[in-house]
């Protein structure tokens, strides 16, 4: 029988703070470009929505290979063509005090739709916009864990 460790669940709570709308531009890196905005803005923490295009060569990240192996071994997915998307994240500062991005994506074209990470590169097609807000009396922060992910700690 499988037995699974019940932890339990761990929670901050925040009030919301600044509200930012970015544009993106043609040829931009997503993620790129909200963590050096909210180093500028020092945005210690947000949540982020988005929505434009991402041009073809964008990378994906779907999930992993296997999620039960020792070692982690990301799977991702290229996009082939242009695709519309739209997404929700989040924006914490990590061990080094540095705002790191985790924000999701479905990106869709024609009757085709892939949802996954944006983290391994999203380039903007044209035009995008995303909405920070930031999260102020917030204790949420990335530390790493063994596998090297930077998972949200309270």
């Amino acid at each position: 029988m499988n037995q699974q460790k019940k932890q339990k669940m761990k929670y901050t709570e925040a009030t919301t703070g600044r509200s930012f709308v970015l544009r993106l531009e043609d040829g931009e890196i997503l993620h790129e470009v909200i963590e050096k905005f909210a180093e500028e803005q020092k945005i210690d923490a947000a949540k982020l929505i988005v929505l434009g295009g991402a041009d073809k060569g964008s990378i994906l990240v779907t999930g992993p290979r296997d999620g039960r192996a020792p070692i982690i071994e990301k799977q991702e997915i290229t996009l082939d063509d242009v695709h519309e998307i739209t997404g929700v994240g989040t924006l914490f500062r990590n061990e080094e005090g540095k705002a790191i991005s985790h924000i999701h994506l479905s990106a869709g074209r024609g009757e085709k739709a892939v949802t996954g990470c944006a983290r391994s590169g999203v380039k903007i097609w044209l035009v995008a916009e995303v909405v920070i807000t930031e999260l102020y009396n917030c204790t949420a922060r990335r530390e790493k864990d063994h596998n090297g992910f930077e998972l949200l700690t309270m």
